[in-house]
């Protein structure tokens, strides 16, 4: 995994989630995206599954126990990614 993908992702996340006065520098890579890192919910969470799925071919689902594991950071994320994606 590359830091060239975390960029990525960060940018993917706050382009893709409107998240205002947020800047890429401000997204720590082992910060917790939900609980009080980024403050995402529930529904930014099937938002970041549909925009992954689009950008690199990888399927989370809902039901998928590791959830909690693979949205734990944006480090975790890309691990994610990195592993997974098909594009």
């Amino acid at each position: 995994m590359s830091d060239d993908l975390i960029s990525q992702l960060k940018t993917m996340l706050i382009e893709g989630l409107r998240l205002e006065d947020i800047m890429p520098d401000d997204v720590s890579p082992d910060a917790s995206l939900f609980d009080g890192g980024l403050g995402l919910d529930s529904i930014d969470a099937l938002e970041i599954g549909v925009m992954l799925d689009r950008q690199y071919g990888v399927k989370i689902t809902s039901g998928d126990e590791r959830n909690n594991q693979i949205f734990a950071s944006l480090r975790s994320l890309a691990e994610f990614v990195a592993e997974h994606r098909t594009r």
